[in-house]
């Protein structure tokens, strides 16, 4: 797993700043809750990918294996709720999935690469945050994101290889550009407080 997770951490542009690991152990019910959508939101989107392209026989083998283990996570996330007794309410959604998928192009099959790839960006950052949440959080929720690195790491790779798969053209300029967006989304100060926000607004970097 270290070096599946070494791989992560050089493919991502930056890393979470401390300051929003400081700011989740002090947000539990938050950082659960969307957790949960998270989760729900990245079945959802496998689910989507596998009607709307019937006709590509590796994207409905690989992204129905992993909208099943989205679910399932989705589940172990209400469980966990449960055990800290954390009400599932309405959160608002982060600016962060919002402003990876503005770049995404309309016009095929640019639309579908562009899809695939913000999916590995997404795992990817999911990944690394795990890593890093087992640090400061209570022993069972420590031990829960442990358990989820490796499947997190495995979407990763496959929305990855599916993306290279399906472009007509090299992936690494068009990565670029979203990596690029996906640094900005973390590093720059953010109001709210999500799974996948921002820096805490009122923190410095550095």
């Amino acid at each position: 797993m270290q070096r599946q997770l070494a791989a992560i951490r050089a493919f991502l542009p930056c890393s979470t700043p401390a300051e929003w690991y400081v700011e989740a152990a002090g947000r539990l019910p938050e950082l659960l809750v969307d957790h949960a959508n998270c989760e729900k939101k990245a079945a959802g989107t496998a689910l989507s990918l596998l009607y709307r392209y019937v006709d590509r026989p590796e994207l409905l083998h690989r992204l129905s294996r992993l909208a099943r283990e989205e679910l399932r996570h989705f589940e172990q996330v209400l469980a966990a709720m449960r055990r800290h007794n954390v009400r599932y309410v309405h959160l608002s959604p982060s600016r962060y999935a919002a402003g990876l998928r503005a770049l995404v192009r309309t016009a095929e099959p640019d639309r579908l690469v562009d899809t695939l790839l913000v999916g590995a960006i997404v795992e990817a950052r999911s990944c690394e945050r795990f890593s890093g949440l087992i640090d400061v959080l209570p022993e069972d929720l420590a031990e829960f994101y442990g358990a989820l690195l490796a499947s997190e790491a495995r979407h990763f790779k496959h929305y990855l290889e599916l993306a290279e798969l399906y472009a007509a053209v090299p992936i690494d300029e068009r990565l670029s550009v979203l990596l690029a967006e996906e640094a900005r989304l973390i590093a720059e100060p953010d109001n709210q407080f999500r799974f996948h926000s921002g820096l805490p607004a009122g923190s410095s970097a550095g």
